[in-house]
């Protein structure tokens, strides 16, 4: 009857249930569209986003080109070796025997995210030095290791002298670091 009625343009006297079905109809065709092309844009981001270059910012590689590697001696202390390439430099750099630590403390800063550092520096040398790098090892409560930040530092440090670093920032660290232990990597001579 309901059919009768649409021919003869009479259609608005169809039934409710009819009218539902129809608008139930369009609204699930929309939806299945949307959501495919929903699950097209995810695929389309996932593939760029597997084309970009890898993020430099916290390989395991040094920051800088002069320098292949720190190793830490015995009583550990960090030694800096030398790349063939960095020996045209090597007047330039500092010798780090002459050149310590003397004190050293962390807080965290930045909501408690940030690592901050207070460190004491002596350098014994018979010259100033400058562009002093600086690693820093945090580690859990019980000693095993989380993550290594360093930075680089512009001031300089005149000779046979001391000077005192306050609350530098290292870089985000770890929620679970309790410990901080920084050591000298490289300096140049000024």
């Amino acid at each position: 009857m309901n059919a009768r009625l649409a021919r003869i343009g009479l259609g608005r006297f169809a039934g409710k249930g009819e009218r539902l079905a129809r608008a139930a109809t369009i609204a699930s065709v929309s939806f299945g569209r949307g959501l495919l092309w929903l699950l097209a844009a995810i695929i389309l981001g996932c593939g760029v986003w597997m084309l970009l270059p890898p993020s430099k910012g916290n390989g395991a590689e040094p920051a800088r080109a002069e320098l292949a590697a720190v190793e830490t001696t015995p009583q550990g202390d960090p030694a800096a070796t030398m790349t063939p390439a960095s020996e045209a430099q090597a007047p330039t750099l500092a010798d780090l025997g002459r050149l310590r630590i003397s004190s050293q403390t962390w807080r965290r800063g930045g909501l408690g995210s940030k690592a901050l550092v207070t460190f004491t520096l002596r350098n014994d040398n018979d010259y100033a030095v400058k562009d002093v790098e600086i690693a820093c090892a945090f580690a859990r409560r019980d000693g095993s290791h989380l993550t290594n930040r360093s930075r680089v530092l512009a001031d300089s440090v005149a000779m046979k002298s001391r000077k005192t670093f306050a609350r530098i920032p290292i870089g985000f660290v770890n929620v679970n670091a309790d410990q901080a232990k920084c050591s000298l990597v490289a300096a140049r001579r000024e």
